[in-house]
């Protein structure tokens, strides 16, 4: 491919966390060379102790070392400051460089700090993924790439160590997209849930019900996936943290707010997810809206 990234190149990778490190893992088995920084020292010990790479002392050293820069951070702001801060990676990066945005970022913040790294002649790609923790570690993401469709195309190799990539078109749509397909999902999850909860209480058996709607009409993923694997035996482990939905649906509700669309279900489904974060606390597992659902609905199934 003509001007492909391909490895061997040097990548710069920003955050480690449970999705970072699975991603920037791939990476580093698909030939590129990575550099990596986190703000917790310890996941970038870990991942360098399993991992050929380097860990730069400063941003300033990444950035004079990379001409592709990835950021894997918890929300856009911080994704604004790691760039663009004082000291920040943008001031050392080279005209030319691209830098691939992640993160569940604000699609309107988005192009804005697209317009502002322009001028310094450095291009943003937002490219969030979806599927999980699960689908990270398998290298089978689904990619959502906003941007000019030169610079996505460039990156389809880097891309392609991670998942699957689809171009959304201009800058910012692939945090569009991501949002609202999180919106789906939370929204999913919570119907779900309710109707689960309305057949147990009438004596309905959960596991069955699962089934019989897998097999029918109102299956989903949230039904197929995250009910089977997380909320049934009560793990509620899938490694998605019920504050970063809450933060999701925000920004879903902000987009359809901004483009005067329909917007009442999204800003239902956010009220009731910022309710949970409240309640449960941010760090809680996204699947454990179900655990609200149950608390408020007078419904005790754990021990």
């Amino acid at each position: 491919m003509k001007n492909s990234l391909a490895p061997p190149l040097n990548v710069g990778f920003i955050g480690l966390g449970n999705m970072g490190t699975p991603m920037a893992g791939h990476l580093v088995a698909a030939g590129y060379r990575l550099h990596v920084m986190d703000a917790a020292a310890a996941a970038v010990r870990r991942f360098a102790e399993k991992h050929a790479c380097e860990t730069p002392r400063s941003q300033a050293e990444l950035a004079a070392a990379c001409p592709v820069v990835i950021t894997m951070l918890p929300n856009g702001d911080i994704v604004r400051e790691v760039l663009t801060g004082e000291d920040g990676v943008a001031a050392g990066l080279e005209p030319g460089a691209i830098v691939i945005d992640m993160s569940s970022s604000s699609p309107l913040g988005t192009r804005r700090l697209a317009e502002e790294l322009q001028t310094r002649g450095i291009t943003l790609v937002d490219a969030p993924v979806s599927g999980g923790v699960v689908k990270a570690k398998q290298g089978a993401l689904s990619i959502m790439a906003g941007g000019d469709e030169e610079p996505v195309t460039r990156c389809a190799l880097l891309f392609g160590a991670m998942g699957k990539v689809f171009h959304t078109g201009a800058s910012g749509t692939g945090h569009a997209m991501k949002s609202l397909n999180n919106f789906l999902s939370a929204g999913t999850l919570a119907l779900t849930a309710e109707a689960v909860l309305a057949g147990e209480r009438f004596g309905l058996e959960p596991a069955r019900m699962v089934d019989i709607i897998n097999s029918s009409t109102g299956r989903s993923n949230s039904s197929e996936h995250k009910y089977p694997t997380f909320v049934l035996n009560r793990r509620f482990d899938s490694g998605f943290a019920l504050g970063l939905m809450s933060k999701d649906l925000r920004l879903a509700l902000e987009l359809a707010r901004a483009g005067g669309s329909a917007s009442e279900l999204i800003q239902d489904v956010a009220e009731l997810w910022s309710r949970a974060e409240a309640q449960l606390g941010a760090a809680a597992d996204n699947t454990e809206i179900v655990r609200y659902l149950e608390a408020i609905s007078g419904v005790t199934t754990d021990d």
